[in-house]
């Protein structure tokens, strides 16, 4: 794939997601931005192991964060956990449950048309490890919304 297709696919990906963010409302965004954007925080921090160990590798150069995982993580990412904390927080089994869900549709595939368009590929990951290597930023991320909802009281 192109560079040029690369960074439309970053776009579209970018701006559908955020373009929801009026439907959930500015107090949702408020009370469920620190804990989402904390999460993208220990993401980037994960990616860069990620890449040094060739867990998955981008097709196109330059091989940035920037042109690579960044739009994942301010994208869907950021905006899903937000939207997932709105419809589940206070139930964690649901939570849990939820996340599960859209991991396994973002790891198997997801993840496999990404390979077909030639824009990522996993490496040194196999699909499964690859979901758990998501999956377990749930917990965490429930765990700061916990936290940031009991100072905010």
């Amino acid at each position: 794939m192109s560079l040029k297709k690369q960074w439309l696919i970053n776009i579209a990906m970018i701006l559908l997601t955020w373009l929801s963010l009026p439907f959930l409302g500015k107090r949702n965004i408020k009370r469920f931005l620190p804990a989402s954007l904390l999460i993208v925080l220990i993401e980037g921090i994960n990616v860069q192991f990620g890449k040094k160990r060739k867990w998955w590798v981008f097709y196109n150069k330059p091989k940035s964060y920037l042109s690579g995982e960044f739009p994942f993580n301010i994208g869907p990412h950021l905006v899903g956990s937000m939207w997932i904390l709105k419809w589940t927080y206070g139930n964690f089994k649901a939570f849990i449950l939820l996340n599960a869900i859209v991991d396994a549709i973002f790891t198997f595939p997801l993840v496999n048309f990404l390979k077909k368009l030639k824009v990522v590929r996993l490496v040194r990951l196999s699909n499964s490890k690859f979901f758990f290597y998501i999956f377990y930023k749930a917990f965490l991320l429930y765990g700061l919304q916990y936290l940031f909802g009991k100072r905010n009281k």
